[in-house]
């Protein structure tokens, strides 16, 4: 009889700890990069709107960003690509390890279970960011073969700008080989747009395969950007919930970077809040689908900034600024939605993609 109670109470202690340690899964997967963001250029935000949709995030932690080896000061590249892939690399590589072979990214891992991918950027899709969900090369200069790997991607639907990179410099590109890779993607099945009355015009559309390049290589700065970087993720939301399976979803506000490389706290704060504009849209989809999980991160700190002075009722700041690159300090990490609570801590940026893809299993 003893012996059966024991066992029975070893039973119960071990679907007791199982039930603990089990975290729920995420139909939906959608993962924010401010890209340069840091502390500083958080607050500065803040500051300017008076809150951030950040605030509502339930669990946040750090991010380490250093590089594979001795890059101590990591880049776009090597950052993104730890994120999509949870492997550790050298500078300048997108989507493969320090051994120069390929890895899975995790909107690569979502498309070969059925759901639906998309990225969403305020840059060039073949820029270094969003290339490393996608694409595989050992540098991230490689622009014209990144445009092609998108291309044959499969992704569902793409929002960004850098049409040039897809297109023949007989009709207006870059390209040397001839090719109108757009074309070829029409002849897929994609829906191609490049101006933004073109893309009102998509509202109406069921989901079909969409690739949006509003500009020959980047957008403008957040006060010309149209459409905005809340209007393309409000539309990729908007079409990816339809599929059944549900979706993986990147989106990138690329130019707190380069606001913070060129040391202006005027145009950190507009990025700022025009990111912080798309996050609030991915809250407000996440509080009607509450199987979606929302990761919110950086790839890495630029210009080391810092807030000298500022006013709360007058909404500015006056900024300081360390130097015009990278810097190594750690990155802000928020989550919010199922699976979320794995996401605390102190932990490498590999960490993001290692979870994602135990999720996506």
């Amino acid at each position: 009889m003893k012996t059966v109670i024991n066992v029975l109470l070893l039973v119960t202690l071990l679907v007791g700890c199982s039930g603990r340690d089990a975290s729920p899964i995420p139909r939906n997967i959608v993962i924010m990069i401010g890209d340069g963001m840091g502390l500083g250029q958080i607050t500065a935000g803040r500051t300017a709107k008076g809150s951030l949709e950040l605030e509502q995030f339930t669990h946040i932690g750090l991010l380490l960003t250093q590089a594979y080896g001795d890059d101590y000061i990591t880049d776009s590249a090597a950052a993104a690509t730890a994120i999509s892939t949870g492997v550790a690399t050298f500078n300048g590589m997108i989507g493969m390890g320090p051994d120069s072979l390929p890895r899975t990214t995790i909107l690569e891992r979502a498309k070969a279970l059925g759901k639906k991918t998309g990225i969403v950027t305020v840059c060039s899709i073949t820029h270094a960011t969003p290339a490393s969900f996608v694409a595989h090369t050992p540098s991230r200069e490689m622009e014209l073969e990144i445009a092609r790997q998108i291309s044959q991607a499969g992704v569902d639907l793409c929002l960004g700008s850098g049409w040039g990179w897809f297109m023949p410099k007989s009709a207006g590109g870059r390209r040397e080989d001839g090719r109108n890779l757009l074309e070829e993607m029409r002849r897929r099945g994609y829906v191609v747009v490049t101006t933004d009355s073109t893309f009102r015009t998509l509202t109406d559309l069921p989901a079909v395969n969409i690739m949006g390049l509003f500009a020959e290589n980047h957008v403008g700065k957040a006060h010309e950007r149209k459409p905005t970087l809340a209007e393309l993720t409000r539309y990729a939301l908007e079409t990816l919930s339809l599929a059944e399976g549900g979706f993986v979803l990147m989106v990138e506000g690329s130019q707190i970077d380069w606001a913070s490389h060129d040391n202006r706290s005027d145009e950190i704060v507009d990025e700022m809040v025009d990111f912080d504009g798309a996050v609030g849209e991915v809250v407000r989809f996440a509080q009607k689908h509450s199987e979606t999980l929302i990761i919110v991160t950086s790839d890495h700190e630029t210009a080391g900034y810092t807030l000298l002075n500022g006013s709360v009722s007058g909404k500015w700041v006056q900024g300081g600024f360390a130097t015009h690159y990278h810097t190594g300090v750690m990155v802000p990490l928020f989550a919010l939605g199922p699976g979320a609570e794995r996401f605390t801590g102190i932990r490498p940026n590999t960490d993001v993609g290692a979870i994602l893809m135990e999720m996506l299993k």
